[in-house]
């Protein structure tokens, strides 16, 4: 069973090229970090901080081309880790029919921090299991 996440921390760094983002349990102390890059530690960071960009940035326009199509933007999920590396999926509702988009996990949060409210963030039970034991 998936469990679920919030965003708790954005540590973004001039001097290193990997940013980190901290994942927090929503009913529990549990916590892991993710690395992630500038583009979208900043994408993700603007979002939280409420910044509004004259025009839409990559991640609106993803969340604009979903909702035009008539469809809508669902949840998180981070369904995996390999190799150090994690993997995710965009949920989408269209039809009634739930749609997983694989995508890397950074570019997945910024999504769902820009929608409004902002999406849920799951980590599937073995991830954070190992994430933490790490």
């Amino acid at each position: 069973m998936p469990v679920q996440m919030q965003l708790s921390r954005i540590i973004i760094s001039e001097i290193n090229e990997n940013q980190v983002i901290y994942l927090k349990e929503v009913d529990g102390d549990r916590q892991f970090p993710i690395l992630i890059g500038i583009f979208e530690a900043t994408s993700i960071d603007r979002r939280v901080k409420a910044f509004r960009a004259p025009r839409p940035l990559t991640h609106d326009l993803l969340v604009n081309i979903v909702e035009s199509m008539g469809a809508e933007l669902d949840s998180v999920v981070i369904s995996d880790l390999r190799d150090h590396t994690y993997f995710a999926k965009l949920r989408i509702r269209r039809d009634g029919e739930l749609l997983e988009i694989d995508s890397r996990p950074s570019d997945a949060i910024a999504v769902a921090v820009t929608c409004d409210p902002p999406l849920p963030i799951y980590v599937a039970e073995e991830v954070l299991h190992e994430a933490i034991d790490d």
